[in-house]
């Protein structure tokens, strides 16, 4: 006999925490704007089976390094099937603790291979971004790409050892309040990047979007200088924001 999909009502409450939507660190601001929406239909289906969450955190992983591997296609497919990957991505990223939550599957492994899949997953588009650049030019650009893909990780890395530092020293994890830099300053450049969200482009679903237009415009112009472009573009903002953010992170209350 088939199990009957719950109500999206019911869903929603278990398994979408308001807490955790209005989180600014904790939902990407698509899943906010319409992969939630997407998601707990996905879930709805999914919480009938026997599917485990920790299996859905491994797709997740695999369409987010499949999506570095989507952009060695040359031309506008690669670049296509890139963005593809990474909405799956997203999808899962949102799917595997809604169905963790309903039926109340929770693991540390989950955790960490949810983690370990945000560092792969940025990290391989980015690598596969300098590759795909380099097609047109130097095979220096896969040096390039490689820079971007160090500095994400060293992104990611550098939040993540926040709490590590403070579990360590027998603190529980930093609110949101003890991220505000005590910096005069350094909270001033924190809001212009606010407005002017250009920082996101450290992220893979931003970055395949960005590398999707500049593959559009490399087939109008028929070289590859606009992806070129916009790989040296990313890895120096990469660099500029983990500069910023070790400033940010040492200028709060985080490690205090």
């Amino acid at each position: 006999m088939a199990v009957a999909a719950p109500a999206l009502a019911e869903l929603r409450e278990v398994c979408q925490p308001q807490a955790k939507l209005a989180s600014r660190n904790g939902e990407h601001w698509a899943g906010r704007l319409y992969m939630r929406a997407v998601s707990l239909r996905v879930t709805r289906q999914l919480v009938r089976t026997s599917v485990s969450p920790n299996t859905l955190t491994w797709v997740m992983v695999v369409c987010g390094v499949g999506a570095g591997a989507a952009l060695l296609i040359p031309g506008l497919p690669g670049a296509v099937l890139a963005v593809v990957l990474m909405q799956g991505f997203l999808l899962f990223d949102c799917v595997d603790g809604e169905v963790a939550r309903w039926k109340r599957q929770f693991s540390m492994a989950g955790v960490y291979v949810d983690r370990l899949g945000a560092y792969l997953a940025d990290a391989a588009l980015l690598i596969g971004a300098g590759v795909r650049a380099a097609r047109g030019g130097s095979e220096l650009w896969v040096s390039v790409g490689l820079a971007a893909a160090l500095g994400v990780v060293l992104l990611k890395a550098s939040t993540d050892l926040v709490d590590v530092a403070r579990a360590r020293s027998g603190m529980a994890p930093a609110d949101e309040e003890s991220t505000q830099p005590r910096s005069q300053g350094i909270a001033t450049a924190r809001r212009l990047a606010s407005v002017f969200k250009i920082h996101r482009v450290t992220n893979g679903i931003e970055a395949s979007l960005v590398l999707l237009a500049a593959a559009v415009v490399d087939a109008v112009v028929g070289t590859t200088d606009p992806t070129q472009a916009t790989v040296a573009a990313i890895t120096v903002i990469t660099w500029g924001m983990v500069v910023a953010h070790l400033a940010s992170i040492l200028s709060s209350s985080r490690l205090r």
